[in-house]
């Protein structure tokens, strides 16, 4: 069995706040040091670490808490914690709540996944509670975690609760026996289901014995592409004073089944990769039909309800899960960081369509940032950068990777991977070779400067990266000689402006003491006595037309993007 574990660390601020994830680790020891941090250094007045454990049969993840400290000492209501919870229940009916269910679900996930079965099937089926009954351990096991997680919130022994939970289920199974045994769960053919519902819509045991009728219907499909099929016809059938209840059973159904990543697999299919599953995902979410799933029946049906707006419970579950699938440490494309990046742009672009009732903005943002907080490690950067050939290549990848992921602080953490590249001696070595043309050396790092100065590092980080590398730049210009050169070189004030325009407008310069260094050179020439004569006579051959005026306009057009207002070189030009 291939079992990912990861170890996730949470935080709570005061005494009464819920717990809030800040950081997953992939050491135990890491994450413990790291929460004991969080506690030291007062950002938080309590911590707690969970194991997360990934199943890749059943795509799903075991929880267990191995470190738990903070400030405030207080009992925790089992509904604020991340271990399997219960609402108190006293009587069988208890157990078909909502609460109750959602918990049944997930201590049960594993045997439900695989007997292919939905909590419907296995609370309404007498063959199925037999089957889980058979399995020994499994039913009891479960009833001590649910004892444990009470016993934490009052002061009821746990064997007290173990006895009282026993008890409970024995009776929900043996009423289940007893309907089964009595008839009391029709079997009904799927035209027959309408007038079902419709005899049912008015009694208040209603909703159980329709969906025992459900799970009897379902019994003998062969998987669960089927069973949504055979679901999703039912709807066709829905009508007249029974309509609601109907629709209302298929659609918890439907939002079991979803909700359980195992039957998602089987549904979408053989993928790629995780983030060829995790885009199918979004393209079911959407109600388009996900790539590879071609002659699944039941879930092209299901897209199509999707697509229009039908099964509100289903969808939420598809949403639910998507965010758990997102915020787990699994990687997109795990051979390779860039095609992580166009996958990960690929499927927000998408999922940004689909903000509305069923997924907000802020858990959208939220669980993009949190994958964005994992792919800025140490350990997964030094992988990206292994191949990198040059300084500037690196620097490049870096940027790249600013330009994909979301979150301040994750930035923050990027930009302090910059500087340290940038300030090696490799990189001034690289930079300063005069076997390159310093025009060329100078465009790279204009470039580099640019995609910097438009990042969403902070600000003081972006003008420090920014320094450092207008600070190369000016040292290759200094060394090469190359203002001093054109200069030179340059016959008249004009040809001297025309030159120096053209490290301005050809991005050869970066901005700061380079960039400032030049205009100075610039509005000095302008100032030279006949520059104005000189460059309307240079400009006038050069386009053949004697225009004076457009000349002017040209040449106070090229100072703007120099970065020298008209106003000021109007007043610095010289007859």
């Amino acid at each position: 069995m291939a079992q990912e574990i990861h170890y996730e660390i949470f935080l709570r601020q005061g005494a009464r706040d819920g717990w809030q994830i800040v950081d997953v680790r992939l050491e135990r020891d890491a994450a413990i040091d790291f929460a004991k941090a969080l506690i030291a250094d007062n950002r938080a007045t309590g911590v707690k670490v969970m194991k997360e454990t990934y199943n890749d049969e059943t795509g799903d993840y075991l929880t267990l808490k191995i470190f738990e400290d903070g400030h405030n000492q207080f009992r925790t209501m089992p509904a604020e914690e991340d271990v399997p919870h219960a609402l108190p229940c006293f009587k069988p009916d208890d157990l078909y709540s909502y609460h109750a269910r959602a918990t049944i679900s997930r201590l049960l996930a594993d045997h439900l996944a695989r007997n292919k079965l939905t909590l419907t099937e296995l609370s309404h089926r007498a063959d199925a509670l037999e089957k889980l009954e058979a399995t020994g351990t499994l039913l009891q096991h479960a009833i001590q975690k649910v004892a444990v997680a009470q016993a934490a919130s009052t002061a009821t022994p746990v064997q007290q609760i173990v006895k009282s939970l026993n008890e409970l289920v024995e009776a929900a199974c043996q009423r289940v026996y007893r309907d089964h045994r009595k008839g009391f769960f029709p079997r009904v053919e799927a035209s027959e289901f309408s007038a079902l519902a419709a005899q049912l819509s008015n009694q208040s045991y209603g909703g159980y014995v329709l969906n025992g009728a459900i799970a009897l219907y379902l019994r003998d499909a062969k998987g669960w592409d089927e069973k949504l099929l055979r679901l999703l016809g039912l709807m066709e059938q829905a009508g007249g004073p029974g309509r609601a209840l109907l629709l209302s059973a298929i659609d918890s159904v439907i939002a079991e089944i979803l909700n359980g990543p195992a039957a998602l697999h089987e549904l979408i299919g053989p993928q790629l990769d995780f983030g060829h599953e995790l885009a199918g995902l979004v393209a079911l979410f959407l109600g388009a039909e996900p790539d590879g799933a071609t002659g699944r029946a039941g879930l092209a049906a299901l897209s199509r309800r999707f697509a229009a707006d039908d099964l509100p419970e289903a969808r939420t579950a598809i949403a639910s899960r998507l965010m758990a699938e997102f915020r787990s440490v699994k990687r997109l494309c795990p051979g390779s960081l860039f095609e992580e990046f166009q996958t990960l742009r690929r499927i927000a672009d998408r999922l940004v369509r689909g903000i509305g009732k069923y997924l907000s903005h802020e858990d959208l943002i939220a669980a993009f940032t949190l994958r964005s907080r994992r792919l800025v490690t140490h350990e997964t950067l030094s992988e990206h950068l292994a191949d990198a050939a040059t300084p500037d290549e690196k620097l490049a990848r870096l940027l790249a990777v600013e330009e994909n992921i979301v979150g301040a602080e994750n930035k923050r953490t990027l930009a302090s991977f910059i500087v340290p590249i940038i300030t090696a001696p490799a990189f001034g070595n690289y930079f300063q070779n005069p076997k390159v043309p310093a025009s060329l050396r100078l465009q790279v790092l204009s470039r580099l400067q640019a995609r910097v100065l438009r990042s969403g590092f902070q600000e003081s980080q972006r003008r420090e990266i920014a320094d450092l590398l207008d600070r190369e730049a000016y040292e290759i210009a200094a060394r090469a000689r190359l203002l001093e050169s054109i200069l030179a070189n340059a016959a008249t004030p004009a040809e001297r402006v025309a030159a120096l325009l053209t490290l301005c407008t050809g991005a050869y310069l970066t901005e700061g003491k380079l960039s400032v260094r030049v205009r100075e050179l610039l509005l000095a020439q302008l100032s030279t006595p006949g520059f104005l004569t000189g460059y309307t006579a240079q400009r006038t051959l050069a386009s053949e037309k004697p225009d004076a005026q457009s000349a002017m306009s040209e040449l106070v057009f090229a100072l703007a993007k120099a970065g020298i207002s008209a106003e000021t070189g109007l007043k610095s030009i010289a007859a």
